[in-house]
């Protein structure tokens, strides 16, 4: 009975979220944002009580996001002046928890000491907005020379470069970036920028629960760096990291990272000899580019852009430049994803490009064109199911939501198991025959 009322539910979520997609797609700028506010908010470690069952249970999705507890000491600020004192005043291990308001901030935030979380005092993190709109700030939150520092629950809008920048080539490390929501920064909503070589690379980040989301593409007035003569209006993405060690990307959503000729960079992308990261359960429609693990460019000193990397358990929905890239990569798994983009223009919902010795490619289901083999590689493409358009098979493909149905016969018990997945997209386990794509029907 328990599994039942937990399938019910979850049968209630992934309505839900179709519902609030197309709402989204047919909205307004300021609507659209709102209707994704409801989408990402609607089941935040939601708790539900079911008297058929004796009791309450607390249910996770790819939407929620369990509560973070407070560590150390507290300090609670309501205004922009007291923001900046305690950030610099405070000490290693302070929580500073910030009330619900919208701060236009005159000048970037820095944290420089180790152990700093910096979170709304709600929880509610479209309650907590700061905003680097009205002084054009290029960037809003930067982290320096410090380690095990936590930003969450809050909302950062409106950048020119970067709403979180980690100064990784200062000594960067565990840093959580925790259920806020990233909208309308016109770079990188995170930057983890390069690392020289006497530096320890960032080790032990996390990026969770979180929403990146613009209301529109790029355009020339977001970024005066960004012209006809550098990147045309394209340089923009979601997560760009180099050199990360032992990264989770994970339970995020990302909406609309686009460029302003729809050429723009990777919602996730992990390059410069980034090592041993997991990037899972996220869901990301309308972006430009959706998972990019390497670059065609390679510096000298860099021998593989990615190293044992694990993809896995995604979404990606119309993104027309790539859904998932591979180009010069080692021993990574790109494996139970669902890619849906029917009419791709450059027939690319996985492309592999370049060097990837040692990449396996199996149990992902891509409805549009087939896997774009670029590269000479001895690598593993392993069962993968090509549909020219499943969408007959998803509880709603226009929407977004790529949860299975029963007319998915192809996909259904039909993967080969990998200790590598052994969940899905919901955290549902996988048994013995699971299915192939990032949602198990059963």
């Amino acid at each position: 009975m328990l599994i039942i009322w937990r399938l019910l539910y979850l049968t209630i979520c992934a309505n839900f979220l179709g519902y609030a997609l197309i709402c989204i797609a047919n909205s307004s700028e300021g609507e659209r944002f709102e209707a994704m506010q409801r989408v990402h908010r609607k089941f935040l470690g939601q708790r539900m009580t079911f008297p058929q069952f004796g009791g309450s249970i607390t249910f996770m999705t790819a939407f929620g996001s369990p509560p973070l507890s407070t560590k150390g000491k507290a300090i609670c600020v309501d205004s922009i002046n007291e923001l900046f004192e305690a950030i610099e005043k405070a000490e290693p291990n302070t929580t500073i928890l910030i009330a619900d308001g919208y701060y236009h901030l005159p000048r970037r935030i820095e944290i420089r000491k180790d152990g700093i979380t910096l979170r709304s005092e709600s929880g509610r993190r479209e309650k907590v907005i700061l905003d680097g709109g009205k002084h054009q700030l290029g960037e809003l939150i930067a982290v320096t020379g410090c380690s095990d520092v936590t930003i969450a629950d809050l909302t950062i809008q409106n950048v020119r470069w970067n709403a979180i920048k980690l100064n990784t080539d200062t000594g960067v490390h565990r840093v959580t970036i925790y259920n806020c929501i990233i909208r309308n920064v016109w770079q990188r909503g995170v930057k983890g920028v390069r690392v020289p070589p006497n530096i320890l690379r960032p080790t032990g980040c996390r990026i969770q629960y979180c929403l990146f989301v613009n209301d529109r593409p790029k355009t020339f007035d977001d970024d005066p760096t960004d012209n006809p003569q550098t990147f045309n209006g394209n340089y923009i993405g979601g997560i760009d990291v180099m050199f990360a060690q032992g990264w989770v990307i994970s339970d995020n959503v990302f909406v609309g990272i686009q460029g302003r000729t729809r050429e723009g960079r990777g919602a996730i992308f992990l390059w410069h000899d980034s090592r041993n990261c997991v990037v899972e359960r996220n869901i990301i429609i309308d972006c430009d580019v959706g998972i990019v693990l390497g670059n065609s460019w390679k510096p000298p000193d860099i021998e593989v852009h990615c190293n044992r990397i694990i993809v896995r358990n995604n979404f990606v929905v119309r993104c027309p430049e790539s859904g998932i890239v591979a180009d010069y990569t080692k021993d990574c798994l790109i494996a139970h994803n669902t890619i849906h983009d029917p009419t791709n223009r450059l027939g690319r919902l996985i492309r592999l490009v370049h060097d990837n010795d040692g990449l396996r490619v199996i149990n992902n289901l891509l409805s549009g064109p087939p896997i774009k083999n670029e590269s000479s590689s001895k690598m593993v493409l392993f069962n993968n199911l090509v549909m020219p358009d499943y969408s007959h098979t998803f509880v709603n493909a226009n929407r977004g939501n790529l949860r299975l149905n029963t007319n998915a016969i192809d996909a259904i018990d039909k993967a080969e198991p990998l200790p590598e997945v052994r969940d899905d997209i919901d955290g549902k386990p996988r048994g013995s025959k699971p299915d192939i794509g990032a949602h198990e029907f059963r």
